[in-house]
């Protein structure tokens, strides 16, 4: 009698697939190298075999991936930025049917807050705006996915409220660009200038939310309907 086939073994991952994988984590380590030597050595002080050994790839794969050291560059800022904008703009629920707006503010401008000002977002920053003169793109880059991003996710979520009647808004991004400077204006710009030791702790951010919505909501707040007493 024949011997009975042996049981088929599992197949394993086609060689396309195993290739992308392999892609797809090299780049992943090259822009984590890549991050980590711009942050700490400035874009001058970096160079692609430095971000080659960190990564533990060849050159030649880090230039297969990135044409240039600026392109590179404009992936962490990207990366980073994308990052920040998805933390705070993306996880933030609508406020509920009868929902304190303040409070709901609060919330959203603590986040912001939180999430921006920490001491990796604020060498990027100091890094970019050192190299603007250079290369402009980076510049563009920063701010387009950075402020003008919250501005206009901010007008968006703005022009819902004022729908709802919860805020009295008559051009939705002016309020957003006041919104988004009452909150970020003073404690950004003393932690560019101070360093990162100048980062303020939660209570104080809060504390800090909490004034600005307050000034905010003083101009854009619905007011109440006063009835005339008969």
């Amino acid at each position: 009698m024949k011997k009975a086939a042996s049981a088929a073994k599992p197949a394993g991952k086609p060689a396309a697939l195993e290739e992308t994988s392999s892609s797809e984590r090299k780049h992943e380590a090259i822009v984590e190298a890549a991050k980590d030597l711009f942050l700490r050595g400035g874009y001058l002080g970096t160079n692609m075999d430095e971000i080659a050994a960190l990564s533990g790839v060849s050159k030649q794969t880090v230039y297969k991936h990135f044409a240039s050291k600026e392109a590179l560059f404009i992936e962490i800022v990207n990366s980073m930025t994308n990052t920040a904008g998805d933390t705070v703009h993306n996880q933030i629920p609508e406020l509920e049917e009868g929902g304190d707006v303040a409070s709901y503010l609060v919330d959203y401008a603590t986040r912001q807050l939180t999430v921006v000002l920490t001491p990796p977002i604020m060498q990027l920053r100091r890094l970019v705006i050192g190299e603007v003169g250079r290369f402009s793109e980076l510049g563009k880059v920063l701010y387009e996915r950075g402020p003008e991003r919250a501005i206009n996710m901010l007008a968006a979520l703005f022009e819902r409220l004022a729908e709802r009647g919860v805020l009295a808004t008559h051009d939705a991004n002016v309020a957003a660009s006041h919104f988004n400077w009452l909150v970020m204006s003073e404690p950004l710009n003393r932690i560019m200038l101070l360093g990162d030791e100048a980062i303020p702790k939660a209570a104080e951010l809060r504390r800090h939310a909490k004034e600005a919505v307050r000034v905010f909501l003083a101009a854009y707040g619905q007011k109440p309907v006063r009835r005339r007493p008969r």
